[in-house]
């Protein structure tokens, strides 16, 4: 697929670039080489291969998933700017 200068002014247009108008056929040019490309990777057979998550195999962290009470609510409150009665302060949003 090729993309023409009319085309490009309005992908430039739409994604709210300003673009002169002596530099649209090189922008026209370096979008049908991007979908020229992408043309060329639709051709790559990909079936049965996982997506992968990083280029090197690695299982994420993961901590037990167990209920607690915290047990650090005066930990917690010592971070906070304002706090009152064991609970956040915020200043009112709504009369």
């Amino acid at each position: 697929m090729s993309i023409d200068i009319d085309t490009a002014r309005r992908v430039a247009h739409l994604a709210r670039i300003a673009v002169k108008e002596q530099d649209l056929p090189a922008l026209a040019a370096e979008l049908s080489g991007m979908l020229a490309f992408m043309e060329q990777l639709n051709e790559v057979d990909v079936d049965g291969i996982e997506p992968m998550t990083s280029v090197t195999p690695m299982r994420l962290k993961r901590r037990a998933d167990v209920v607690t009470d915290g047990g650090m609510p005066d930990k917690v409150l010592s971070n906070a700017p304002d706090a009152r009665e064991g609970f956040f302060a915020v200043p009112k949003v709504m009369e």
